[in-house]
C-alpha cells in the first residue's frame, strides 16, 4: 500500500534512535523539531521527554494505525453485506476476502507501528523523574503515555488474537507486552505473546491510571473522557452479551466507564449529524466538539486513510478525493428509515454509492464520538436492566432525534439499539469488534471464524522464534 514503512523489528525497537518530528501537534508545545536523537542524551531533560512524547502521538498518527486502518481494516472484515470493495491493493483485497497471508503488508505495518508507538510510550514512562517543572506536568505526562500504550495494546489483541471469551482468555495467545524501553535488540527481547487475558489486564490497568492523571481539557490531546471512552470499549468486548456473571460485571464497568465520559462534559452532541464530518473544507481543520479522540490532519502532515479508502472526487465538492475502493451497496443503504438523514448522507457516482464521512481529503479521523457513548450506556443499561445515567430508551431518542427520526416510546429488544448503533456509527470502524462481541456473523462468516484475526508478520516469527502463529496461518 501507499506509504508503508518498512522498518525491520531490530530498527524500530532501537529506542531513542528513533527518528521523531513534531508536526501540527506542536501548537500547545513549543519545541523544536528533534531528529536523530542521541541515546545517551535522549531523555536528559524535561524538554527532551515533551519532546518525545510528541512522538508518540505522531506515531499513532500513522496511516497504518490510527491514521485509519485500523478502522479500514475492520470494515472491510465485518462488512462483507454492505461494502464492495474494488481497490487494487492485494492486503486489503485479501482482509475483505478473509484470505490474508502471514505476508500481508498491512498486517505487518500495522503491527510495527503500533509496537513503535508502544515503544515510544516505554520511553517516555522510563524518564518521568526528568519531568519537574510540576507535579501537574508530570502527571499529565504519563497520562498521556500510558493512554496511548493502552489504545495500541487494545487494538493489537482485538485484530491478532481470539476475540474476548472465545475459549479460554488465559491460555488464547494474545501478544506479547513490552513495558520497558528496549534501546537495543539482543536474544532476551524476543518475547514470547502473552495471553489475551494478560493483554486485556495490562490495558485496564494503563487507562485506570490515565484516567485518573489527565486533565479534564488538554487540546487536541488525550483526556479524561478520552480514556474512559476507551475504557468502556474494553470493558463492552468483556461484557459481550452478558451472559455470564462475569460479562455482567463487564458490562456494569463499561455503562458507568460511558457514564463517566459523557459526565466529565468536555464534550457535546453535534446539533446536526451533518456537522460533524467535512472538517477541513467546512471547519478549518477544527474538531468537533463531539469527537472525544481524533486525530488532526493538515495539509502539512497526517494521512486519513479512511478517506483513501472510502473518499471519492465528487466533481460538486470541490477539496473532495479518495481511491473509490468502497462501494456501499443498496442492502446498506435499504436499513435507515424514510426520514433518517444518515440514509441521505451518501454520493452516487455513476452509479455506485460511497459515504460522506470520509470525502474530505483532510478531514480529522473520528476515534471515538461522544454519540458511542449514549449508545454504549443505552446497551449497557439495557442488558443489565438498570438506568444509571439515563434510561436506554432516552440515550437512543437523544440519538434518534438528531438524525430526524421520531422518538421510540419503549424499546423492545437490544437489536434496537444495536441497529441504531450500526446505523450511528457505521464505516467509523467499529464493525467488525461489534460482530465479535456480540456473537454475530459476517455474512456467511461465523464471529468468531479464524480468518477474521489477522496473521502475525511473518517477518517477525523469522526473527523472534518465541512468537507462534495463529491458527488460520499455520
Amino acid at each position: 500500500m501507499e506509504n508503508t514503512k518498512y522498518f525491520s523489528m531490530k530498527n524500530l525497537l532501537g529506542a531513542l534512535s528513533f527518528l521523531i518530528i513534531i508536526t501540527s501537534c506542536d501548537d500547545k508545545l513549543e519545541v523544536d523539531p528533534t531528529q536523530n536523537i542521541d541515546q545517551a542524551q535522549a531523555l536528559a531533560t524535561e524538554k527532551d521527554v515533551l519532546v518525545t512524547l510528541i512522538g508518540a502521538y505522531d506515531g499513532i498518527q500513522e496511516e497504518e494505525v490510527y491514521g485509519g486502518d485500523y478502522m479500514v481494516m475492520s470494515e472491510l472484515y465485518g462488512n462483507d453485506e454492505d461494502i464492495f470493495f474494488t481497490g487494487t491493493f492485494e492486503g486489503l483485497s485479501d482482509i475483505w476476502n478473509k484470505a490474508a497471508v502471514p505476508t500481508n503488508e498491512n498486517a505487518r505495518a500495522t503491527w510495527i507501528d503500533s509496537y513503535s508507538a508502544i515503544n515510544i510510550t516505554n520511553n517516555v514512562l522510563s524518564a518521568l523523574d526528568k519531568v519537574t517543572s510540576s507535579e501537574e506536568t508530570r502527571d499529565r505526562v504519563e497520562g498521556e503515555a500510558l493512554f496511548i500504550r493502552a489504545t495500541m495494546y487494545f487494538e493489537l489483541v482485538r485484530f491478532y488474537a481470539k476475540t474476548w471469551d472465545d475459549g479460554d482468555n488465559s491460555s488464547n495467545p494474545g501478544v506479547p507486552i513490552v513495558t520497558e524501553p528496549t534501546r537495543s535488540v539482543t536474544e532476551a527481547d524476543y518475547k514470547p505473546r502473552n495471553s489475551v487475558a494478560e493483554v486485556y489486564a495490562q490495558v485496564i490497568s494503563d487507562l485506570t491510571r490515565a484516567e485518573s492523571l489527565l486533565p479534564e481539557e488538554n487540546g487536541i490531546y488525550a483526556t479524561k473522557a478520552a480514556a474512559a471512552a476507551i475504557l468502556s470499549r474494553v470493558k463492552l468486548m468483556q461484557g459481550a452479551t452478558g451472559a455470564t456473571p462475569q460479562q455482567e460485571a463487564a458490562l456494569a464497568d463499561a455503562r458507568d466507564a460511558a457514564d463517566r465520559a459523557i459526565g466529565y462534559g468536555t464534550n457535546s452532541l453535534a446539533s446536526n449529524f451533518e456537522s460533524l464530518w467535512f472538517t477541513f473544507l467546512n471547519n478549518g481543520g477544527g474538531i468537533p466538539s463531539e469527537y472525544i479522540l481524533a486525530i488532526q490532519i493538515t495539509t502539512q502532515d497526517g494521512i486519513n486513510s479512511l478517506n483513501t479508502y472510502f473518499g471519492n472526487n465528487i466533481e460538486e465538492i470541490s477539496g473532495t478525493s479518495g481511491r473509490g475502493d468502497m462501494n456501499i451497496t443498496e442492502d446498506h443503504l435499504s436499513r435507515y428509515e424514510e426520514d433518517d438523514v444518515r440514509g441521505d448522507f451518501f454520493a452516487e457516482v455513476g452509479g455506485q454509492y460511497f459515504t460522506m464521512k470520509h470525502l474530505d481529503t483532510y478531514g480529522n479521523v473520528p476515534i471515538v464520538r461522544l454519540a458511542e457513548m449514549y449508545l454504549t450506556r443505552a446497551e449497557a443499561n439495557f442488558r443489565l436492566g438498570t438506568s444509571v445515567g439515563a434510561d436506554p430508551v432516552d440515550d437512543v431518542n437523544m440519538i434518534r432525534e438528531r438524525a430526524g427520526l421520531d422518538p421510540l416510546a419503549a424499546i423492545a429488544d437490544v437489536d434496537v439499539i444495536l441497529n441504531e448503533r450500526y446505523l450511528e456509527l457505521a464505516f467509523e470502524g467499529n464493525r467488525l469488534h461489534d460482530l465479535k462481541r456480540t456473537r454475530r456473523n459476517s455474512g456467511g462468516v461465523v464471529w468468531n471464524d479464524p480468518t477474521l484475526i489477522l496473521p502475525i508478520p511473518q517477518r517477525e516469527i523469522d526473527t523472534n522464534t518465541e512468537l507462534t502463529q495463529n491458527d488460520a496461518y499455520l
